[in-house]
């Protein structure tokens, strides 16, 4: 009764919904009050819940809905509840209310609204970090919480470690931190005696769902601290460039630049574009003196970000003009730094401004896409331009970060090429068995598993009910090609899991085992349908050029379906040994 094309434009409608969810009200310096939820947000078009009166029988009911000329369902408890379903059409659906609200059959009418499992984090001053809210993270975190990304904060340090006078900040303690380095020391102790890096790494990856302080929008993904400027808050830009290409080289997926100033480098652009070839995003703040664009904000190559407010508005002090690409927040933006220059446990949680605040919520984001494939730098900040709430105000480039838009236009994207090619591969292969009457090896359930896990992935419509943020359901949701990107995100431009040495290994290896066969040529057309997805999407990083990395999917895609179409034509081995 309910197609999946209805339920998924449907949860395409509320996430859109979750954008407004805060009102553009309060004063500067605390969180604004909430809006009225819009209720119908998740109501199904056209399908309403009918109670009639408990009291009719069952022929009573039958002769009600044909007299109206409406289908229904009955729904489980029908026969004690007298609650019906019914679905109408929307040219129809105000005569219909209408007989129904004037018929004394008729106890109650209602829309059919749908429910989500929520991921709610239990941080205490989650209801304060309005910034959060704005960015849509509640419904970003149904599709990604940024596993397996490393993000490089180049700043003052992170309280990120216990090494001699310096502490790790209390609510990063369940923050993953890698090594870095510490370019004013020349120590491999990033450690933060400022406060502005730790402030900014919480907005990436604070502990989240500890019970302890705040949030951070992609809380599972690494902070690298990369110290390049001082206790006093200043660097060089010989220093800089140095810790940019310092974190390409050693693994950062997204490098955070919450620092500028005037000089336009092109020591800083030589860097920027070296850390883009290494596969990295690079995004930076615009910078707080209300004028033109400072650096590297306003390089090539940087996704640069201006701040706004509570109100949408663009911050006074924001850097506007060209080179900036985006806006997020960047008014009173709260997270956790230290205190007496990191050298006690610090519990201290001010809101700052700057767009060094706003630049790492588009950090965030970024990490977000990549978790979910989306490593190809320029199809970051495409997505992130794509998916960006126009405001009424000036200067924010393609607009406003919405994080949950551009997870849901990604993911559900994904999804569809994905169902798609698998359909395609499917037809193939039942084509081919049909010629040497071998269908019922495409009936068996191990063949569709197979072909699900390594396709869209076996939970693959989680995120229409629910949430991701599981490890486990996260896994099962993801295609096999991208359980790399769980691990380390890097290996992904090779895709590891996805080509066609996989499905041939196990093959001489478990050719001759009972019931191999069927997963295997599952494995088969659900790997060829994900390889031809990275080749349409053009989504995977390319470190051998775009060309290659469509030549490289193609090819493996085809050997995929050329080894089903082989294991397929075995007639008399899988039914020996299936």
């Amino acid at each position: 009764m309910w197609s999946r094309a209805r339920l998924a434009a449907f949860a395409t409608a509320s996430a859109v919904a979750l954008t407004s969810l805060v009102a553009a009200a309060g004063q500067e310096g605390s969180a604004p009050p909430p809006s009225p939820v819009d209720e119908a947000s998740e109501d199904i078009p056209g399908a309403y819940v009918v109670d009639l009166v408990d009291t009719l029988d069952d022929g009573s009911v039958s002769g009600f809905f044909a007299e109206l000329a409406v289908a229904f369902k009955k729904t489980a408890l029908e026969p004690e509840t007298r609650v019906e379903l019914v679905e109408v059409r929307p040219e129809e659906v105000g005569a219909l209310l209408a007989r129904l609200g004037a018929d004394a059959r008729v106890t109650d009418i209602e829309p059919l609204s749908r429910y989500r499992v929520r991921f709610v984090p239990d941080d205490p001053m989650l209801d304060e970090q309005w910034h959060l809210t704005r960015v849509g993270a509640q419904r970003a975190w149904d599709f990604s919480t940024g596993r397996g990304v490393t993000v490089a904060v180049i700043d003052t340090g992170i309280a990120c470690e216990d090494f001699g006078e310096f502490t790790r900040a209390t609510d990063l303690a369940g923050s993953r931190c890698v090594a870095g380095w510490n370019f004013v020391a020349d120590s491999p102790h990033a450690s933060d005696d400022h406060g502005h890096g730790t402030h900014v790494a919480g907005t990436i990856a604070q502990s989240t769902d500890n019970g302890i302080g705040a949030a951070g929008l992609g809380f599972d993904a690494r902070l690298m601290p990369v110290k390049v400027l001082s206790a006093e808050g200043w660097g060089t830009t010989a220093a800089i460039a140095d810790g940019i290409r310092w974190a390409a080289a050693h693994g950062a997926e997204v490098i955070n630049l919450s620092l500028g100033g005037p000089r336009k480098s092109r020591l800083l652009e030589r860097a920027v574009a070296y850390a883009r070839s290494r596969g990295a995003v690079v995004v930076a703040a615009a910078g707080n003196s209300g004028r033109a664009v400072e650096y590297p904000g306003g390089t090539e190559g940087v996704v640069g970000v201006a701040a706004s407010d509570s109100n949408d508005a663009l911050a006074r002090f924001s850097s506007r003009g060209e080179g900036v690409d985006i806006g997020a927040p960047g008014v009173d933006v709260l997270q956790q730094t230290i205190c007496n220059r990191g050298r006690d446990r610090c519990e201290r949680f001010p809101a700052m401004s700057g767009t060094s605040m706003a630049s790492p919520h588009v950090a965030a984001a970024a990490a977000l896409l990549v978790s979910v494939g989306v490593t190809d730098p320029d199809a970051v900040e495409a997505t992130l331009a794509r998916s960006a709430r126009t405001v009424e105000s000036d200067g924010f480039g393609a607009g406003l970060l919405d994080a949950s838009a551009a997870l849901e236009s990604v993911v559900f994207r994904q999804t569809l090429v994905r169902v798609l090619a698998l359909v395609g591969a499917l037809g193939l292969a039942f084509r081919w068995a049909r010629k040497r009457d071998g269908t019922a090896l495409l009936k068996s359930p191990r063949l569709w598993l197979a072909a699900l896990l390594s396709g869209p992935g076996l939970l693959f419509l989680v995120p229409l009910v629910g949430s991701r943020h599981h490890d486990a359901i996260d896994m099962l949701a993801r295609p096999i090609g991208d359980w790399d990107l769980l691990l380390d995100a890097r290996w992904h431009a090779y895709l590891p899991l996805a080509n066609v040495l996989l499905p041939l290994g196990l093959t001489f290896l478990l050719l001759r085992v009972r019931g191999a066969i069927a997963p295997i040529v599952g494995l088969c057309l659900g790997t060829a349908a994900y390889l031809v997805s990275a080749a349409v999407l053009g989504q995977v990083a390319a470190p051998y050029g775009r060309l290659a990395t469509v030549g490289w999917s193609v090819a493996n895609a085809l050997g995929c379906l050329l080894l089903a179409r082989l294991l397929l034509r075995d007639e008399r081995g899988w039914r020996k040994h299936g």
